[in-house]
């Protein structure tokens, strides 16, 4: 079996059991939404939806949150990870949004790049969520299960993403990222995963990650 003829079953799969792919981070526009996903950084989707309502009620657009002391903006956010560096990201990130862009969150990887705190994964995330742009970011979920399933064999996720990118359709990819976050989070743990069992991994595993699965 080639790996696109694994990507096109997988595919089937994952559209039966998630045909519906909401956003794990609550969010209102692009711009709450670029900062829900920058704060998710070594922190759960979770924890972030356990935050974010009380700074968005302060800060709901980037010109309320450009205003914002850092120390103000961590009060908020104090409970997720690195929380005094994202901080002073988010402050900055938003006056750099007032003086680029009128506010705005802009369409374009490059633009959103730019913006401190906010990566290549971050940024894909936010143009496929908030403006519908094809995209694939791949968070260690991805990663591992790409090459669980023989998908692909990255050391890093910016191959992985584009071994993917080949052999899942353009205009899947804002689904699947989702949906294949979804399945390792619910079907597919890091450890103590019995492949036999998996709905995906139980015919498309590689017998190298069978064998090491064997060893935990």
């Amino acid at each position: 079996m080639t790996r696109a003829e694994k990507a096109a079953r997988i595919g089937a799969i994952l559209d039966e059991l998630y045909p519906e792919q909401p956003p794990p981070l609550d969010h209102t526009d692009a711009f709450t939404l670029l900062v829900a996903v920058a704060l998710s950084a070594q922190t759960t989707d979770k924890k972030v939806n356990e935050v974010t309502p009380g700074l968005f009620a302060a800060a709901p657009d980037a010109h309320a949150m450009a205003k914002l002391e850092a120390e103000a903006i961590r009060e908020h956010i104090r409970q997720v990870g690195l929380a005094p560096t994202k901080a002073k990201n988010l402050r900055r990130m938003s006056e750099l949004l007032v003086e680029r862009h009128g506010g705005e969150v802009p369409r374009t990887l490059d633009e959103l790049e730019a913006l401190p705190g906010v990566g290549h994964k971050t940024a894909q995330v936010v143009v496929a969520q908030a403006f519908g742009v094809p995209a694939f970011p791949v968070d260690t979920h991805i990663h591992r299960l790409a090459s669980r399933w023989g998908l692909s064999s990255a050391k890093n996720v910016k191959v992985t993403e584009g071994d993917l990118k080949k052999v899942f359709p353009m205009e899947t990819w804002n689904a699947r990222h989702l949906q294949i976050i979804f399945f390792g989070r619910e079907h597919c743990p890091a450890r103590g995963h019995d492949l036999s069992t998996c709905p995906i991994c139980s015919w498309a595993a590689t017998k190298k990650r069978i064998a090491e699965e064997a060893r935990r």
